[in-house]
């Protein structure tokens, strides 16, 4: 029934987005204006209550709790995990934003800082790295924790519903269909803005190196070329396909990063990154809570809020695939490995290539702003056409959105599977066919509604009702960890007063000879 009810929804959008795109885009425009006036609010707070969780669990006294049995191992290595979660996490988004976004904030910056300035370029590398740093894997973290507790320790089917039907109210139990539904509606709309913007990218990349027609047609073309290769890789399994794909892609991403540091402006990218860190952690709680109540400015909610969306709207998909593949990890492990870690390696790419596009825009009148405002998809290749080895550098980063693209989407189609199959680990193959389509289809659907724009809209849109879901998954973790670690205190003091016991009654040793 979940499965039918989830699939008519989204069928209902995609046929909608299909016959009549030019409607769904202004119904989502409508509902947008609602959702960022009446609850950005609601995002800016749950996020950063899910960082601050996320940094208690690891550095406080739960923190050494396993995730599994006391000697369950880690299914995968340190390096195949990092790049499973990272490929999954936010892969296309980075190169998709990588340049684009820090210039467009230098040409409209937050309120308050004048465009076009030092102070502008700054503000830009700032949110950047806010955008994409601790929240968004905060978020993914706990949603993922949540699920891989009660998976793991408790038993349970993994599900987001298994962990809210531990909370001590029989209300929510009742509601466990329609959390697993919203889940399932979340994150098939969320990949699809995902896969959306890489198909436009890939579009863009295929322009620059082959001369492919840019256009709804080419896109379309992209998008189902590539929704064979993720079925396929997702047929095959996590151990295979999957982890191949995501080890082979982290490596290419780490080589791009290292061509682009030494070809560019070595030393200010440096520079970039340590002022950039440094303002980062300095502004940090007034970024997490700015709105705008006085002033006449759409920044936040065309920016901040869509992100905070778009994260909520990825972390059930992220956070059942993490805690797929992280059974046997301790919560201070799985925190390091999913919230500091990856927030480092965006803040090295944001550096890389955004504080080359500003150096470059600043310092050598490359027009990146101009590529910028007319198409963001192309504005990573308009950066490359500036320094050596242009078409190599392109080839490889077209290479890169492809199989992030099949990476994302193979663990999505994974992850559906799994959802509408009550959490089985290894869901047939022809379910994970139907989601890998229906997953398609949105993102063809919402492209022809706008778009971008009418892509992002959809995913704030979607991910609202799951905050109230998030918020329910952190109290059920809270309160497990809280009591498995009670229990194990209790357990490690009758250990300790048998042992004591044991040698407190021993009879004395004979004298020796």
């Amino acid at each position: 029934m979940q499965l039918l009810v989830s699939a008519a929804v989204i069928v209902v959008v995609v046929l909608w987005g299909v016959l009549a795109p030019t409607s769904l885009g202004r119904a989502f425009d409508t509902a947008l204006a609602v959702v960022t006036t009446n609850f950005g609010w609601l995002y800016l707070w749950v996020v950063l209550g899910l960082v601050v969780l996320a940094l208690l669990l690891a550095f406080g006294r739960y923190g050494s709790l396993r995730l599994g049995g006391d000697d369950d191992e880690p299914e995968f290595s340190v390096g195949a995990w990092f790049a499973m979660l990272f490929a999954a996490g936010m892969g296309i988004g980075l190169v998709f934003w990588g340049v684009a976004e820090p210039v467009f904030h230098y040409g409209a910056p937050p309120p308050g800082i004048v465009a076009g300035t030092p102070e502008a370029a700054g503000a830009a590398m700032r949110y950047a790295f806010f955008h994409w740093g601790l929240h968004p894997w905060a978020v993914y973290a706990i949603v993922a924790l949540a699920i891989a507790f009660f998976q793991f320790r408790r038993g349970g089917p993994a599900l987001a519903s298994t962990a809210i039907g531990s909370l001590p109210w029989p209300a929510l139990r009742t509601l466990a269909p329609a959390v697993n539904v919203l889940a399932v509606i979340a994150t098939a709309f969320g990949v699809a803005a995902s896969l959306g913007m890489g198909a436009l990218q890939i579009n863009s990349g295929l322009h620059a190196l082959a001369g492919l027609p840019l256009g709804a047609a080419s896109q379309v073309g992209i998008i189902a070329v590539t929704t064979a290769l993720f079925i396929a890789s997702a047929v095959t399994g996590v151990t295979r396909g999957i982890k191949w794909l995501s080890s082979a892609n982290l490596a290419v991403a780490g080589a791009l990063v290292l061509a682009v540091l030494v070809l560019g402006p070595t030393v200010a990218i440096i520079d970039t990154f340590t002022t950039t860190l440094g303002s980062y952690l300095s502004e940090f709680v007034r970024m997490s809570l700015r709105t705008t109540p006085f002033r006449d400015s759409d920044w936040v909610g065309s920016w901040t809020v869509f992100y905070w969306a778009w994260w909520i709207s990825w972390s059930p998909f992220v956070g059942l695939f993490i805690a797929r593949v992280s059974r046997g990890r301790t919560i201070r492990e799985f925190v390091l490995g999913t919230v500091l870690a990856p927030s480092l390696a965006a803040f090295v790419w944001f550096s890389v290539f955004g504080g080359t596009a500003l150096h470059l825009e600043i310092m050598g009148g490359v027009p990146l702003a101009e590529a910028v405002k007319a198409d963001v998809s192309t504005a990573l290749f308009r950066l490359f056409d500036a320094l050596p080895w242009a078409p190599l550098l392109s080839g490889a980063a077209t290479l890169l959105v492809l199989v992030f693209f099949v990476t994302s989407g193979d663990s999505a189609t994974l992850v559906l599977g799994m959802m509408s199959t009550g959490g089985e680990e290894n869901p047939p193959a022809r379910v994970k066919v139907v989601w890998g389509l229906l997953v398609a289809g949105i993102a063809v659907s919402l492209l022809l509604a706008g778009g971008v724009r009418a892509v992002q809209t959809g995913t704030i849109v979607f991910a609202l009702p799951f905050t109230l879901v998030i918020v329910l998954l952190a109290v059920a973790l809270w309160r497990g960890v809280r009591d498995d670690w009670r229990a194990e205190q209790r357990r490690d003091q009758v250990i300790r007063r048998r042992v004591r016991a044991l040698v407190e009654n021993a009879p004395p040793e004979p004298p020796a000879r």
